[in-house]
């Protein structure tokens, strides 16, 4: 029996839509009209303090309360290291989240690290990426 990678290669379209789909994120990251939409409907996601969220209507609803509070004030820049595609219409992408806490110590509830461990889970429907899963893990 010959094991080999089967996983499909790195096609350089996708990988442009997807670092672009990327970069979206991190521009609407306090729009609840525009960054909910770049996610797939029955999403998941695991942010940096452990908390989840299922689906798309519970994210809009966490992003609408953190916009009003101060968390509005964190901001995140990410850069991709990897990308890889399990099949032709599931990526991998592993990226570094810097995180940029703007609040003032008066707000500051609990300390965020300064970076962390990012992967999202995207898939393709037609030609259109979306994020199915964004989890991130502290660096400390």
């Amino acid at each position: 029996m010959d094991i080999t990678n089967s996983a499909p290669p790195i096609d350089e379209a996708d990988e442009k839509k997807i670092r672009e789909l990327v970069a979206r994120t991190q521009e609407a990251q306090i729009d609840p009209d525009v960054l909910p939409a770049l996610h797939t409907t029955d999403m998941v996601i695991i942010n940096i303090v452990g908390r989840r969220l299922f689906g798309r209507e519970s994210f809009v609803s966490a992003m609408t309360e953190a916009i009003s509070s101060p968390l509005k004030d964190i901001r995140t820049v990410l850069g991709v290291d990897d990308i890889r595609f399990a099949t032709p219409d599931v990526a991998i992408v592993s990226l570094t989240k810097t995180i940029h806490d703007e609040r003032s110590e008066a707000e500051e509830s609990s300390e965020l690290p300064s970076a962390g461990a990012m992967t999202y889970v995207m898939t393709r429907k037609g030609d259109d990426w979306r994020i199915a899963l964004a989890q991130t893990t502290p660096i400390r």
